[in-house]
């Protein structure tokens, strides 16, 4: 039984059903709703529909959904289309279904970047850039300089819960602090990540007072993050959401310049500051010991500029209204990224650039607007209303759903979870599933009583070194308070090889395609183990809530 009448197309689902049946290359389906060249028993309707989404939107005429382009706007269209057609509310800007979501590309001048210092009545420096030091990002514009002296600052953390801060007895107001990149390896693997984000260090910094930050990248305590992988992403812009006076958000209001130093540079700054340099090292590399940071009799100078590209993206947003008068007024989440990469570099893929994105993340757009059909097909409207978000820019990081976090088209109060999809590995029966973050909140409790009733198993981070908890759209809403988790295929069955197949092999690469081996009936099966969690936390009687004493919970409250 259909409880809600489904609207008349609209020109936005006129125009996405067009593009979707036009749209054939990767798009055949055989009359007896097996899609042709699929060798496997004929596909439930549910299954025929997932597959169709993630075929139009992998298709290689979608160019890999590059935010901002052309392509992008086509799958935003169609998206909006599929919500239309679904009979969903729109959600978005002026009584639409699309969210603006003002954006600048962001892109250094080597040209101009320069770091160099001076020594208290001795000899200067100049350094070469892409060999000693890497420019930041204007942090208040597109130009920055700064002469100041500098302070060693260890991590450049200041966190009470856990016994650090590395300011204690350091005076840097006025001063460049300059810090290691990584974090202490005995903090919790995600108060650990969200430590060790340029974001957060840059935030204490000038708390602090600081007015500029240079983050030294060593394998010593950071193997993830090496200097020759920071510079093989040197030439790349850098995205921003832009504030309605054109400017983009930036919390650290005090630091006024940012640099990253290679350990060539280091070795050069602790010398010439009169420091041992491996004496430094070794002491991190004992995870017993806090160093103490101090400072240097040497005054650095930090100048460079950037180039800004001004451009337009949209998020998707739709709602299904609760029933209950009163929680039909808090909104239940559900996000997934609408955006991939593009294509990719001429130099890096001879004959195929089209990194479709097929399960990163058509897939999550196809079992989100798999939820939506199943809501609307209930016999009984949820409680609470129901705001279904395919955001854009996550792949430049967390843009889309941060710009919509920040600026929602409900009240910021009013959203009291997040339950978001991304890269949901579809490639087998999975008999078990991982909500990161689980533990967080009270929101643990709706994905268990779900999977339980499908007789699926819950597991705990099965790779908690990779953080997934700070690194995909939930965190969005995390750090504006909002209780989220963020659903994965576990690693039962076979999981945990298909999971690192794909990111061995086709993660971001032109390989993630539609028939590379995907298991529609799973996807089916997953998307009605959301629906069931979405439900179950849109009709319970109390709001999610954070674990008493959680760090996320403190540290970002519920936004007001």
């Amino acid at each position: 039984m259909t409880f809600f009448r489904p609207a008349r197309l609209s020109a936005v689902a006129l125009l996405a059903f067009t593009l979707l049946v036009s749209c054939t290359t990767n798009n055949p389906s055989s009359g007896d709703g097996v899609p042709s060249g699929q060798k496997q028993p004929a596909l439930s309707p549910q299954a025929v529909r997932l597959y169709e989404t993630v075929a139009f939107l992998s298709d290689d005429a979608m160019g890999g959904r590059e935010t901002g382009s052309a392509e992008y706007g086509k799958a935003a269209d169609y998206v909006a289309g599929r919500f239309a057609q679904l009979g969903l509310k729109p959600a978005g800007d002026e009584g639409s279904y699309f969210q603006a979501v003002p954006l600048a590309n962001l892109k250094r001048n080597v040209t101009d970047a320069q770091m160099s210092w001076a020594a208290d009545g001795g000899s200067s420096r100049r350094l070469e850039h892409g060999r000693d030091f890497l420019i930041g990002m204007p942090p208040n514009g597109v130009s920055m300089a700064v002469s100041a002296p500098i302070v060693f600052v260890g991590y450049g953390i200041t966190a009470p819960r856990f016994g650090i801060d590395d300011y204690a007895g350091l005076d840097v107001n006025g001063k460049i602090v300059v810090m290691l990149s990584g974090a202490p390896l005995d903090m919790p693997s995600e108060e650990r990540a969200h430590y060790n984000s340029s974001g957060t260090r840059a935030k204490i910094a000038s708390d602090h007072g600081a007015v500029g930050m240079v983050t030294i990248y060593s394998k010593a305590t950071s193997s993830r993050f090496s200097w020759e992988r920071i510079m093989k992403y040197a030439d790349y812009a850098r995205m921003e959401w832009l504030q309605a006076d054109g400017t983009t958000l930036n919390n650290a209001t005090n630091i006024k310049a940012i640099a990253a130093l290679s350990e060539e540079g280091a070795q050069k700054l602790f010398a010439d500051g009169g420091r041992d340099w491996q004496q430094i090292v070794d002491q991190f590399a004992d995870k017993t010991k806090r160093p103490s940071g101090f400072d240097m009799a040497l005054s650095v100078t930090i100048k460079g500029t950037a180039n800004a590209e001004k451009l337009m993206s949209k998020n998707v947003v739709a709602m299904i209204e609760g029933s209950d008068p009163v929680l039909k007024n808090e909104y239940v989440v559900l996000s997934a990224h609408l955006d991939h990469i593009g294509l990719s570099d001429r130099k890096l893929a001879a004959v195929d650039r089209i990194n479709n994105g097929a399960l990163d993340n058509a897939t999550g757009i196809a079992v989100m607007l798999e939820e939506a059909r199943l809501f609307m097909q209930s016999d009984a409207r949820p409680r609470r209303s129901i705001l279904f978000v395919a955001v854009t820019a996550e792949e430049k990081g967390l843009i889309g759903s941060d710009y919509f976090a920040h600026n929602p088209t409900v009240p910021k109060s009013a959203m009291v979870a997040d339950v978001n999809l991304d890269m949901p590995i579809i490639k087998y029966d999975f008999t078990d599933v991982i909500a990161f973050g689980e533990q967080h909140s009270t929101m643990g409790e709706a994905v268990r009583t779900a999977a339980a009733a499908m007789d699926i198993g819950v597991t705990p981070d099965p790779v908690p070194e990779m953080a997934l908890f700070v690194r995909s759209d939930h965190y969005s809403f995390v750090k504006q308070g909002v209780p989220s988790v963020f659903l994965f295929l576990g690693f039962a069955d076979g999981g945990e090889e298909n999971f690192r197949n794909f990111m061995s092999t086709c993660y971001h690469r032109p390989c993630d395609e539609v028939d590379n081996g995907l298991d529609f009936e799973a996807g089916a099966k997953f998307a009605e183990l959301n629906f069931r969690i979405a439900r179950e936390i849109a009709n319970a009687d109390q709001r999610p809530q954070w674990v008493e004493g959680n760090f996320f919970g403190e540290t970002f409250g519920h936004a007001e």
